[in-house]
């Protein structure tokens, strides 16, 4: 696979994920939320037989539209191991420039709240009794340190910004 259909076929399974999530849609019922899954499975399976191949995709490869389409499949992977291979690989492209330590943060939360850890850039909520709120926190002090050290905004904004959109 040339970079170049690298970069179309990661822009597309972006598209199509994006497309499936659509808020607007409104809520997802079991027909959606089934299909949803396989879609996910479909691009889990893909991008994880990608990297096997040829690594993780990087910015100087595919450029940076379909990098944080790499980066938003790794997101929604269906398996902990794998999602947790992926946050490695990425790890090493931000190391080298060729992967947004912004998004980066985002998989990190995402790995560490689903093994049951604390996040450490407070980018993930969920529904509790006042509508959105973080999941739990590391070293909360620490917090807006980190999130500049990667170039996100203040985690009050960013609270703010999700309990006012309702979405996470």
């Amino acid at each position: 696979m040339t970079d170049e259909e690298l970069r179309d076929e990661l822009i597309r399974r972006m598209e199509m994920d994006q497309a499936m999530r659509d808020p607007a849609k409104g809520s997802p019922g079991d027909k959606r939320l089934a299909r949803l899954q396989r879609l996910d499975e479909g691009n889990t399976a893909w991008l994880y037989s990608v990297v096997a191949t040829r690594g993780w995709p990087l910015i100087s490869q595919v450029g940076e539209r379909a990098a944080r389409a790499a980066w938003l499949l790794a997101q929604h992977a269906t398996s902990r191991d794998v999602q947790r291979l992926f946050r490695e690989l990425m790890a090493d492209a931000v190391e080298s420039d060729e992967a947004s330590p912004r998004d980066f943060a985002y998989l990190v939360d995402r790995v560490r709240v689903r093994s049951g850890r604390p996040q450490l850039y407070g980018t993930q909520f969920h529904d509790g009794a006042d509508g959105l709120e973080p999941m739990p926190i590391e070293d909360l002090e620490l917090l807006d340190e980190r999130r500049r050290a990667v170039g996100l905004e203040p985690f009050a904004e960013y609270e703010a910004f999700i309990r006012k959109s309702g979405s996470h």
